[in-house]
């Protein structure tokens, strides 16, 4: 049995991810959708790979496969892993012949690869849906070879009070998912200099917040206040 079947919480959260898959990409912020959009991401990524060649990268909690086709199409060798099998369905669905990306069922918090398999780990939007955020960044850094680096992207989505968003979905397990809501980019920070990790440092991405944001007013949708940022680290040499 998975990790998801043998833990409630887990199998609570696989399920609900699970339903979303068919339609998570139409969702406002899962995919690129505007050349503002693209822009920021583009300046994200160049930043954070700057002299990083050909790596062997992990997405972890990998949803329908965004951010690791973003890392294959710049010629990286990417695997993705979800435990909700829908996502990871529609991941390998989306995967283009000739990139060299893999997309598997397995658990963030418990990884089926050896120590040092990696030399870059990426997370999107993920640690507010685990159960145990800090073990999931303690499995992130084993997996990575020295010098290799971890990103996580994601945000603090309830920011000044404003209407959850649909991630209380499953609040009857609010209470076992401790970042749930998200965090403030320094405390994310100062938990990857705490689990051993240097050079830490993120960027405020507040060039996708607003191209986010006139996406947002052009359709005619709320504009909800929200952080989002990205921060990364190394693994010393």
């Amino acid at each position: 049995m998975t990790p998801a079947e043998l833990n409630p919480v887990k199998a609570q959260v696989a399920a609900h991810w699970n339903q979303r898959a068919a339609t998570f990409d139409d969702e406002s912020d899962h995919i690129i959708h505007t050349a503002g959009e693209r822009v920021a991401w583009d300046r994200m990524l160049d930043i954070v790979l700057a002299g990083r060649q050909r790596q062997d990268a992990l997405d972890a909690g990998c949803g329908t496969g965004f951010l690791a086709l973003e890392l294959a199409q710049r010629g990286h060798r990417v695997t993705g892993i979800d435990f909700a099998p829908a996502m990871v369905e529609r991941a390998r669905r989306k995967a283009k012949r000739g990139l060299e990306v893999r997309f598997e069922e397995g658990d963030a918090e418990e990884l089926p690869f050896d120590a040092g398999s990696f030399d870059l780990v990426v997370s999107r939007h993920l640690l507010w849906t685990l159960p145990h955020p800090e073990e999931a960044i303690d499995e992130w850094i084993r997996v990575l070879r020295p010098d290799g680096r971890l990103m996580i992207v994601d945000g603090q989505f309830n920011k000044g009070g404003t209407r959850p968003p649909r991630m209380y979905e499953y609040a009857a397990i609010a209470e076992r998912l401790p970042f749930i809501g998200g965090r403030p980019r320094g405390e994310i920070e100062a938990l990857l200099g705490a689990h051993g990790l240097v050079d830490v440092t993120g960027d405020s991405f507040e060039d996708l917040v607003a191209a986010q944001e006139q996406r947002a007013r052009d359709e005619g949708r709320e504009v909800r206040p929200h952080d989002r940022y990205a921060v990364w680290g190394d693994v010393p040499r």
